[in-house]
């Protein structure tokens, strides 16, 4: 079969979910009723944190950055999902391929940097609660969001420079609905071992990395919650990393299932289900998962719809 370079091709098919159309019209409204809830969700989430001064502290300063990774992330796939659910052309360009999974990638590994530095700013916070405010100042949570940005975005931009300089054979037919590693790499003529040892760069640098380091932090935050005399205070303090750790599971648990198995096993329509969660549900479960189990957060919102009944 002869081999085409995949620079030389100018679009791409994506088969998406299904070829039933009214089960695409189906799809559709779920997918954009999920889409909205997310958007609300998190420019909600971001709104309090800015807005509200109690929460103007390191966990919260976080959390609104991981809102707004959430809402970023869920807008690079969710208009194009919506797109191909009801149209007749399922073509994306060249560029927008490129694009959707340079950006894909380095807001996903982002998110992967920012969960471990949020593990370590609940170990500081629970293993030394009373300077935890000039430990965590103001200066090194910048740093270590903007560090976590530098080090996705840096990854992505391998991982895409090198994907997409792949040979690829036949047709142009991506089977998923959106320009994801695994379908792309199903296409490829021959996988070489230098684009295989990148690959185990990225996960090594953006995946394990980062889980050593959460799985280290709790390692001490657990014997931190361990010196804690009362039972009530030992809850108190593990109660505070529930959220994180409920995130953290889902998030890293999808992130390894699709990404950390060879090539040959891939199973395209077992994956299409899963990356749904990781691409559309992920960022509309975060903004829930901290704020239903945050009273801060409860607080906060009836006190902006106090304000909005209210207005002085």
């Amino acid at each position: 079969m002869e081999e085409k370079n995949f620079t030389n091709m100018r679009e791409f098919i994506l088969l998406g979910f299904t070829a039933d159309l009214r089960l695409q019209i189906g799809l559709f409204f779920i997918f954009f009723i999920i889409y909205v809830i997310s958007l609300f969700g998190n420019i909600t989430l971001i709104s309090l944190i800015c807005g509200d001064s109690r929460l103007h502290t390191p966990m919260y300063f976080f959390i609104g950055n991981l809102s707004f990774l959430d809402l970023w992330y869920s807008s690079v796939y969710s208009p194009k999902i919506l797109v191909t659910c009801i149209s007749e052309d399922k073509s994306i360009s060249f560029a927008a391929c490129l694009a959707q999974f340079f950006f894909s990638a380095g807001l996903a590994y982002s998110e992967c940097y920012l969960l471990a530095a949020m593990a370590y700013d609940r170990y500081v916070a629970i293993s030394n609660p009373l300077l935890y405010s000039q430990a965590m100042s103001p200066r090194l949570c910048a740093s270590l969001v903007a560090a976590s940005y530098l080090g996705g975005f840096i990854n992505s931009t391998i991982l895409t420079s090198e994907t997409f300089t792949l040979n690829f054979c036949g047709n142009n037919i991506i089977d998923h609905f959106f320009c994801d590693l695994p379908p792309l790499v199903k296409l490829a003529c021959d996988v070489k071992e230098r684009y295989q040892a990148v690959l185990y760069f990225i996960l090594a640098s953006n995946v394990i990395t980062p889980t050593v380091l959460i799985l280290a932090s709790y390692l001490f935050i657990i014997a931190a919650i361990l010196k804690i005399r009362s039972a009530q205070g030992r809850f108190k303090a593990f109660s505070t990393c529930g959220s994180h750790l409920t995130a953290v599971t889902l998030y890293y648990g999808l992130i390894l299932f699709i990404y950390s198995r060879p090539s040959t096993s891939y199973a395209l329509e077992r994956d299409k289900i899963v990356s749904v969660f990781y691409t559309v549900v992920i960022p509309i479960l975060n903004p829930l998962i901290y704020s239903l189990r945050n009273k801060d957060v409860k607080d906060a919102f009836k006190k902006m719809l106090d304000r909005a009944k209210f207005p002085k």
